[in-house]
């Protein structure tokens, strides 16, 4: 069996607002009831988790202004996703909750105190998503000139997550005692402090909060790039990973597997999850024919503008200096941000022009999956037992009739097949994570 997991891109956003599947969405995203909707569908059809990517700021990168961002609100408008976590968490009982939260920005001590709070909350189903963010714009929300660079980024996220371990452990399980006859809460002996001093951090400690069900809350890491990966291997449960074709996702499992050794870890402690945008029908034909108009809608003004502002923003380079119709800019040793995205971009762009590229643009896909929901199921089998991976991250445009299609349609496809879970054995998160 394999597991199964939602990535929702653009978070606690406007999804799919302008769709003609999207109903009153657009004007109702921020009251939550959509994202509550969301995770009882998934959680009636047994997935491990969800997973809410993030922002800190409003992109500009792409023309010097935010208008292609809010015009289309691709990157903007975003909520707090712990906020959703919340309110998810109160409509569930047993899907994963995650989280994207920004190792540079929030501070370990906050992050750790409202992480524990969340896990309490859900009963032990709560992750973060962590990531070291990667724009100037975000930096300066956060009273810096401009961000830190790649790999430095990586090297205070390492801390930075020692330091939350350590905040999480700082009860001990048995603290909390609620002794009414003796009077007693919680045994002092049992609470430490972390007296942590490192390069980039300092904490006192301990949490004013008691452990939570899970300990430490389950890390999510989007590992692309050597720094990234490294980071994955050492401290994450499971990684988003989106390498092109099935032997570039056997060769991105093999290499997680070797990093996880040498920090002593064994490789099923993590879970790899590739990313994937099914089309499906009711009939292979029909599949087919919606993914010929997803094509063509690629072609359109619109996603053409949105990929160049996505491209600048990944980069920090404004796409609109370069001529469309001349080749892929060499943006050798000038990217600060997403440099597995941007590698991916370039590796993709061999032999095409910029507009070609862009039009056959492809940032959430490890492989394709077209067809009614027998025949993807059967693909997603196939890949799996050829690839030796953990399972699939759903990214598809999130919308209600998508839901649907996926947690009616495609999962009872990959039950009858034995690839997916009928129920949850465990009600805490990591537990259902690690259980094959």
């Amino acid at each position: 069996m394999f597991h199964l997991g939602w990535f929702v891109g653009g978070g606690f956003g406007p999804q799919a607002w302008n769709s003609q599947w999207s109903g009153t969405h657009g004007a109702e995203w921020t009251r939550g009831a959509f994202y509550a909707d969301l995770a009882r569908s998934l959680e009636r059809a047994c997935f491990d988790y969800l997973i809410l990517e993030d922002g800190l700021m409003i992109t500009d990168a792409y023309r010097g202004s935010m208008e292609v961002d809010l015009k289309y609100a691709w990157e903007s408008p975003r909520l707090d996703p712990m906020a959703a976590v919340a309110v998810m968490s109160q409509a569930t009982s047993r899907i994963g909750l995650v989280a994207t939260l920004s190792t540079s920005f929030y501070p370990p001590y906050m992050a750790a105190r409202m992480l524990v709070s969340l896990d309490h909350l859900s009963a032990g189903r709560v992750g973060a998503n962590l990531v070291t963010s990667s724009s100037h714009r975000s930096a300066q929300n956060f009273g810096l000139d401009e961000h830190f660079e790649h790999d430095l980024r990586y090297e205070m996220a390492d801390e930075w997550m020692d330091l939350v371990d350590r905040l999480c452990a700082s009860w001990e399980p048995q603290a909390v005692v609620a002794d009414q006859q003796a009077g007693v809460f919680a045994d002092f002996r049992k609470v430490h402090t972390v007296d942590f001093a490192g390069r980039f951090h300092r904490s006192r400690g301990p949490l004013n909060a008691p452990a939570g069900p899970q300990g430490r809350p389950v890390v999510c890491q989007a590992g692309g790039s050597p720094a990234g990966r490294e980071f994955a291997a050492k401290h994450s449960d499971t990684i988003i990973a989106v390498p092109h074709g099935i032997e570039g996702m056997k060769a991105y499992r093999e290499d997680i597997s070797a990093r996880m050794i040498r920090h002593g870890r064994k490789p099923t402690d993590c879970k790899v999850l590739f990313l994937v945008n099914p089309v499906i029908g009711e009939t292979d034909d029909q599949a087919r024919e919606l993914l010929a108009l997803r094509r063509a809608r690629q072609r359109s003004p619109e996603v053409m503008e949105t990929v160049l502002a996505q491209m600048s923003y990944f980069s920090g380079i404004d796409f609109a200096q370069f001529d469309l119709d001349g080749p892929f800019p060499d943006l050798t040793g000038r990217v600060n941000g997403h440099q597995s995205s941007m590698t991916r971009f370039a590796n993709a762009a061999a032999g095409r022009t910029l507009r070609e590229t862009v039009m056959d643009h492809d940032t959430v896909e490890s492989v394709e999956l077209v067809g009614s929901p027998d025949t993807v199921a059967a693909q997603m089998g196939e890949v799996m037992a050829e690839v030796g991976g953990d399972g699939f991250l759903i990214a598809t445009p999130v919308h209600r009739r998508v839901v649907a299609e996926i947690a009616d349609g495609l999962v009872p496809a990959l039950q009858r097949r034995g690839l997916v879970r009928t129920s949850y054995s465990h009600e805490l998160f990591r537990d259902n994570l690690l259980e094959f």
